[in-house]
């Protein structure tokens, strides 16, 4: 029975509050808030390009069974023309 109360004493004495000798100045705090929030947002943006990867694969493949190339840029007819043969070439 000694032993017990002994340990509580113990573990109540472990847990009483003491000052602590620090001070966090503005700047500090600032500075891990900024951290923080930087975290925070690189793992939602993170989050949002997982969730969204699905959905941008099925409208490139939507894109692509329209025979549209989504990776090709939008170049003006003359360089499309070019590319693909024109028909104003002799012998055609």
């Amino acid at each position: 029975m000694r032993r017990f109360i002994a340990s509580i004493c113990f573990v109540m004495a472990l847990t009483v509050p003491t000052a602590a000798f620090a001070y966090v100045g503005p700047g500090a705090g600032l500075g891990l808030l900024g951290a923080l929030w930087a975290l925070v947002a690189a793992l939602a943006t993170a989050l949002s390009f997982i969730i969204a990867w699905p959905f941008r694969k099925a409208l490139r493949r939507r894109r692509t069974s329209r025979g549209r190339d989504p990776t090709e840029k939008r170049a003006d007819p003359a360089r499309r023309a070019e590319r693909q043969g024109s028909s104003d070439e002799p012998g055609h």
